[in-house]
């Protein structure tokens, strides 16, 4: 558990785009092509593995409201979102089946029928096309994934074995984090888990009575527990975190604020020795005092377990280079 990752924006947005990319949000926002959003880092992952046996390297489920996008990288980096209710006994992913009606062989003549009009040299055709747009390749991937016995069997979460459902939790966050599992498992190199609804500004005290918290703990400790058991967890990183911390002071309405100025982060897995607590706040709880650390330093931290050179040069769309993150220094204790 790392207690003293800190940064300076309180904003939703903001902070998310700094903890998913380890670069802070560019102000003003909007202001034309001299500012400049950053990968996230299930993007950058996507951009330098690939795709591996038809299956998309970057997930997000259900949403990708706050997973962070490919921005410069491209679309084709962009995460594969798995929505739907997959606690459900009709939960089924979409698009990743043959529409109703068609054949494999049939689907089979449709493509090369593509490919056939493809190659005809079209008279009107005298415009390159703009090579961020490379909708074959789209088309490639959307038939591999369509075609993959391995991605089907992945999604398929019903032939799970019940006591392994039931032991992440018969909730739909608890079977998005077996699916998450069951993806990783079958070579999907980043899996986002979004889960809204934590931004308690009042009611804190009523709204944790419930199930929250025993949700999260019961589908976060048997993820753990399970790559551990499949003797996946040496080579699998799990990563729990917010945009930022709570104010340590409660509100007149019985809540707590945004407070970026510490913030904790649970990270396991990938050689991360554990046990540890790292960092500390100051006596009341205001601001990170010990080991403090950056999103920047989290996110070098992260590529360098995932086999990533924090400090390689991208180059933006329009030619301009930018650091893939910018001065960020290891979190020591995860490398042991």
């Amino acid at each position: 558990m790392v207690r003293s990752i800190c940064h300076k924006d309180p904003n939703h947005g903001g902070g998310n785009h700094y903890m998913m990319t380890g670069a802070p949000t560019p102000v003003p926002v909007g202001c034309g092509a001299f500012v400049t959003f950053h990968p996230s880092m299930g993007s950058m992952v996507s951009h330098t593995r690939g795709v591996r046996g038809g299956i998309p390297p970057y997930m997000a489920t259900p949403s990708n409201t706050r997973s962070g996008g490919p921005n410069f990288l491209g679309g084709e980096h962009a995460p594969f979102v798995v929505s739907g209710y997959p606690n459900s006994d009709a939960f089924r992913v979409s698009d990743v089946v043959l529409p109703g009606g068609i054949a494999e062989g049939r689907m089979q003549g449709r493509r090369a029928l593509r490919g056939a009009l493809d190659r005809m040299k079209r008279f009107n055709d005298r415009v390159t096309e703009d090579p961020a747009v490379e909708f074959d390749r789209f088309y490639e991937q959307g038939f591999d994934l369509v075609t993959s016995a391995r991605a089907q069997e992945a999604f398929d979460i019903g032939k799970e074995d019940v006591k392994v459902r039931e032991r992440y939790g018969r909730t739909d966050m608890g079977q998005r984090f077996l699916l998450a599992r069951r993806l990783v498992e079958v070579g999907v190199s980043w899996v986002t888990v979004n889960w809204g609804g934590w931004d308690h500004h009042g009611g804190l005290a009523d709204a944790y009575k419930g199930d929250m918290l025993k949700t999260l703990d019961q589908g976060v400790a048997a993820l753990i527990e399970d790559l551990a058991e499949r003797g996946m967890l040496e080579t699998t990183m799990v990563l729990l975190l917010g945009e930022f911390g709570r104010t340590p002071k409660i509100n007149p309405g019985g809540g707590r604020d945004h407070w970026p100025h510490a913030m904790s982060v649970l990270m396991a897995g990938a050689g991360i020795p554990g046990g540890q607590i790292v960092g500390a706040t100051d006596a009341r709880g205001y601001y990170a005092a010990e080991d403090v650390y950056r999103p920047e330093d989290f996110a070098a931290s992260v590529y360098t377990k995932m086999g990533i050179d924090p400090h390689q040069k991208l180059e933006t769309a329009v030619g301009r280079p930018v650091s893939l993150v910018n001065d960020g220094r290891l979190i020591r204790e995860l490398f042991v």
